[in-house]
């Protein structure tokens, strides 16, 4: 089950929201001078947005949020993927992570590599919402031909912060704000992506052992 049957009365880490805004802010360089360069500040309204807190730390009037966005049309040209879009949320052989013909494209030796690797995250800042009733259709474009889906997704890499004087605590917040609550498992999931995101280490700073 990829969500909760019933909401719990807090707000918890996963939890779909709506009514908050997104902010991102615009520079052309750093600004390294005390002379103020001309920026821009991207502010957007998603329909929903997903809560990137751990459940302890909402709350003091802050809370970090992500835009839940439609997903990759590219995810319905690969069977795999297409006959669940939830599967990117988890690890995955090499050649399950593409479609077949561009599998059947790679060389011996890139199929080596990649089989080396084993169970992997294919795609490491993304995270899919399974579709559910109380999010919107929408059309994905594809050159095969338009596919309808209610499934969204999440990328760590558009988390930003949001204050709000009304979240005091998990359970003293705006919760007619909150639509949708994972499942305890389906959490899991996610703060195990999230983990691995942010805990992979490039190559250059692995601790070679003699």
């Amino acid at each position: 089950m990829f969500y909760a049957e019933e909401k719990s009365a807090a707000l918890r880490f996963g939890d779909v929201l709506r009514g908050y805004f997104s902010t991102t802010p615009v520079i052309k360089e750093p600004m390294l001078e005390k002379t103020i360069r001309a920026y821009n500040i991207d502010v957007d309204f998603p329909p929903f947005s997903v809560i990137m807190d751990p459940c302890c730390e909402i709350g003091k009037k802050m809370i970090s949020l992500t835009p839940l966005i439609p997903v990759r049309g590219s995810f319905f040209a690969n069977p795999y993927l297409a006959e669940d879009l939830t599967r990117v949320n988890r690890k995955m052989l090499p050649q399950q992570a593409i479609p077949p013909h561009a599998w059947e494209q790679l060389t011996a030796e890139q199929k080596q590599e990649r089989l080396a690797v084993g169970l992997e995250y294919a795609f490491l800042s993304l995270f899919i919402y399974e579709k559910h009733d109380l999010l919107p259709k929408y059309t994905v474009h594809r050159k095969e031909g338009p596919t309808e889906t209610n499934c969204y997704m999440v990328d760590f890499r558009n988390i930003h912060r949001l204050c709000c004087d009304k979240i005091i605590s998990p359970e003293d917040a705006p919760l007619e704000s909150k639509v949708l609550e994972l499942s305890i498992e389906t959490r899991k999931e996610l703060r195990d992506k999230v983990a691995s995101y942010y805990g992979r280490v490039p190559a250059e700073d692995q601790v070679r052992e003699d």
